[in-house]
C-alpha cells in the first residue's frame, strides 16, 4: 500500500480527514452490521440525547508501523472492555467487544495509506465513540445510538525533544466520589476544560487533581494517570475508584515488573508524600510517558530530583521498553499486539 504524500515528521496532534470511517446504528434493541463509509458528516436530531444530556462515551488508541513493516494496534481488546464499562454506566447499549475490535481493525485497514511509516515518529490515532442519536426531551436514556470509528494521523508528541511538565494543584475537582471518573465519558472532559484553560493562562501545563472527598490523595490530571518512582526505584501509581483505568499505565506496570524487574505498587498516594518521590510522570496514549519536573501547590514548589531537564532514568527505561514493544523492537507479551492483516 503506497502511503499518502505527507510530511509525517511535521504533523501535529490535530484532526486530518482520512478516507474511511465505520458506522453502526442501534435501533429497536439491536445493533446493525455496520458499514465503512467515506462520509465524515453526522446527521442527528436537534433534540438528540447526546446534545441534550451528554450521553456519549469514547476511546482512543493508535495504529503503528513496526520495524518489520507490519501495521499493528496496541491492546484494542482493553479499549473494547473499557468502552463497554463506560456504556453500562451511562445506560447505553454495549457495542459487542469482539465487534469493536473488528470495527477498529477494518477502519485501520481501510486507511492503510494514512498509517505513518516506521521511524517517522507519527502514528495513526483511532477514535471509537458512541452517542445517543434519537430525540430525547425528558431526562432519560436515548432509545437509539450510533457507534463510529474514525482515524487521523498525528505527529510525535515530543516533537523537538522531551519537555518536562509543570503542574499545579487544582482547586477544582475532576470527579465526584462514586461518580463517573472511572469511565471515558465526554462529560468528564467537558468538566475539565475550564480548569485546563485556566492552568494554561497561568503558565502551567496541566492540573493535578486531588480526591474530591478529602483533598488529600493524588488522583490524576485531566487526561492522564500519574506514575511515581521512589528514591529506591519502586514504581508507584495511585489507586482510586474515580481514576480512569489507563491502558498505558496498566501496561507500564507490567513492563516495570516483568521486563525491568522493578518492584511495583498500586495504592492510595497522599499528596504529602509526593515531595519524597524521585521521579514523576504522566502516562497515556498520546505520549506514553510525559516527565513532570515541577508541581506547584499554591506557591509552594515540589521539584523532582530527576525530570527537571529530561526524563528520569527509570521513566526513560519504561518509555523505551514500552515503545520498543509497540514498534516491534522488543518481544511483546502474548495478546498485546494486534496485527492488521
Amino acid at each position: 500500500m503506497e502511503k499518502k504524500n505527507i510530511d509525517w515528521s511535521n504533523l501535529g496532534f490535530s484532526y486530518l480527514k482520512t478516507d474511511k470511517r465505520f458506522v453502526s446504528n442501534y435501533k429497536n434493541g439491536a445493533w446493525d452490521e455496520g458499514v465503512l463509509t467515506g462520509d465524515d458528516q453526522v446527521t442527528i436530531s436537534e433534540c438528540a440525547g447526546v446534545l441534550q444530556y451528554a450521553q456519549t462515551v469514547f476511546e482512543g488508541m493508535k495504529a503503528y508501523t513496526t520495524e518489520q513493516g507490519k501495521t499493528v494496534i496496541f491492546r484494542p481488546d482493553l479499549n473494547a472492555a473499557r468502552m463497554a464499562d463506560s456504556a453500562r454506566r451511562l445506560e447505553m447499549p454495549v457495542y459487542p467487544e469482539n465487534k469493536f475490535v473488528q470495527a477498529v481493525t477494518e477502519t485501520v485497514r481501510a486507511n492503510a495509506a494514512w498509517v505513518p511509516p516506521y521511524g517517522s515518529g507519527a502514528t495513526l490515532y483511532v477514535r471509537p465513540y458512541m452517542f445517543g442519536s434519537d430525540a430525547v426531551i425528558g431526562v432519560k436514556p436515548s432509545g437509539e445510538y450510533q457507534f463510529r470509528v474514525f482515524t487521523t494521523p498525528v505527529g510525535p508528541y515530543f516533537r523537538g525533544g522531551v519537555k518536562p511538565l509543570t503542574l499545579r494543584v487544582s482547586d477544582f475537582d475532576r470527579a465526584a466520589p462514586r461518580g463517573t471518573g472511572h469511565i471515558k465519558a465526554g462529560l468528564n472532559y467537558a468538566m475539565s476544560l475550564y480548569a485546563i484553560v485556566n492552568a494554561h493562562a497561568e503558565g502551567y501545563d496541566e492540573n493535578l487533581y486531588l480526591d474530591a472527598a478529602t483533598r488529600t490523595r493524588v488522583e490524576e490530571t485531566g487526561g492522564a494517570n500519574f506514575l511515581f518512582v521512589t528514591k529506591d526505584g519502586k514504581v508507584v501509581t495511585p489507586k482510586s475508584n474515580s481514576i480512569l483505568p489507563s491502558i498505558t499505565r496498566r501496561s507500564l506496570m507490567v513492563v516495570a515488573r516483568d521486563y525491568l524487574g522493578l518492584e511495583c505498587e498500586e495504592r492510595e498516594v497522599y499528596f504529602d508524600e509526593v515531595k519524597d518521590f524521585a521521579e514523576c510522570g504522566l502516562c497515556g496514549t498520546a505520549a506514553v510517558i510525559s516527565p513532570v519536573g515541577k508541581i506547584v501547590d499554591h506557591g509552594h514548589e515540589i521539584c523532582f530530583p530527576a525530570g527537571m531537564e529530561t526524563m528520569g532514568p527509570v521513566t526513560q527505561k519504561l518509555y523505551d521498553t514500552l515503545t520498543g514493544i509497540q514498534m516491534g523492537r522488543i518481544e511483546a507479551p502474548k495478546g498485546w499486539i494486534h496485527v492488521v492483516e
